[in-house]
């Protein structure tokens, strides 16, 4: 069974974390966002996790109330209370866990080191290399009979 290591190794140097700090404004962590095309960023003072910020954190808590980006902080905004995965759990675990608590993204720790971040879209590209895989070797086995 696959499990968060081997998306982190597909990710290869993408698992990194982009990460500003707490006093960051919302517009300027968007602008990363923008300019590395991802949907969320991490919050971090120093090596402390902090948190996440994504794209419906800004539309449900910037957008929404009215207020600007200008002058909102990303650690007015962030999720903080999202739960952790490490590189030992399983994908289809992972799934479960972001579906039952209606979230796209989970930090990845091991111990009290973040190693990174998965996404559903990463959950989603491992469950499909994984059928593929095995879609080969099912004809590999039928084309040796």
């Amino acid at each position: 069974m696959k499990n968060v290591s081997d998306i982190l190794r597909h990710k290869g140097s993408r698992a990194a974390s982009i990460t500003v700090s707490p006093d960051t404004t919302v517009l300027d962590a968007l602008k990363i966002m923008a300019e590395k095309n991802i949907g969320s960023i991490m919050i971090m003072n120093g090596e402390e996790y902090l948190g996440i910020m994504t794209e419906r954190d800004y539309s449900r808590k910037v957008i929404l109330k009215g207020k600007s980006s200008t002058d909102t902080k990303v650690s007015e905004i962030m999720s903080d209370d999202l739960p952790r995965v490490t590189p030992y759990d399983t994908v289809d675990f992972c799934m479960e866990l972001m579906s039952d608590k209606n979230i796209r993204y989970l930090p990845v720790f091991d111990n009290a080191k973040l190693l990174g971040i998965v996404s559903i879209n990463d959950l989603v590209k491992e469950t499909i290399r994984t059928h593929e895989e095995t879609i080969t070797h099912l004809k590999d086995y039928l084309h040796s009979m």
